[in-house]
This record gives C-alpha cells, sequence and structure tokens, in this order.
C-alpha cells in the first residue's frame, strides 16, 4: 500500500476585531497500512488582500490546508513528506537499536 499523507488543522489564532487567522497550527499524518508517523507544526500568515478575505465563520479545514501548502511551496511539502516516509521507512526496516546489554 502507498503512504497516505493527511493534513489536519489543530488550531488557528485569528485576531478577533476582523477574524484574519494570523497562526495555523497543524499536523500532517503519514501511514501505510501498517506503519504511521506524524508532524505537527505552526506557521504564520500573512493578512490577506482585502478582495481575498475569506470571512472567518466560511474557513474550511480544506482551504486552510490550501493555504498551508502554497505558503510552503511544492518543495517544502514534498521535504515534509519525505521525512515522513523516511520514519516510517526506518520503522519497516530499523538501522539503530537502543537498550543495554546487561538489561535483558
Amino acid at each position: 500500500m502507498a503512504t497516505e499523507f493527511t493534513w489536519n488543522i489543530a488550531q488557528m489564532e485569528r485576531a478577533l476585531s476582523d477574524g484574519i487567522v494570523m497562526t495555523v497550527h497543524y499536523t500532517i499524518e503519514a501511514f501505510d497500512g501498517a506503519y504511521r508517523s506524524s508532524a505537527y507544526g505552526s506557521l504564520g500568515l500573512e493578512a490577506p488582500d482585502e478582495d481575498e478575505m475569506i470571512p472567518y465563520a466560511d474557513l474550511t479545514p480544506e482551504i486552510v490546508i490550501d493555504w498551508l501548502k502554497e505558503k510552503f511551496g511544492e518543495e517544502k511539502v514534498q521535504e515534509i513528506c519525505d521525512a515522513l516516509q523516511a520514519q516510517i521507512d526506518q520503522q519497516k526496516t530499523p538501522t539503530t537499536g537502543t537498550g543495554l546489554p546487561w538489561a535483558s
């Protein structure tokens, strides 16, 4: 199964005076059917032009996720997905281990 990447919005910070979102807190989960990895982050946004303003009450997760991906750019989005995939690959085929040889 190919790895699926799911973006979610955990929280948003906005100005109460006009509803403009200033910061988005997000999660990204990668799941390949057996293994899972995830990341959490925050991203600051600039105020939109007045003609591009979407009322706060009309925002959807899809709109805000599109904002994140646009702000990051394709290359950074791919880097994030690659890092999550690397974590899954490490789970599948570990290259490091932990423990104490005398504590078994």
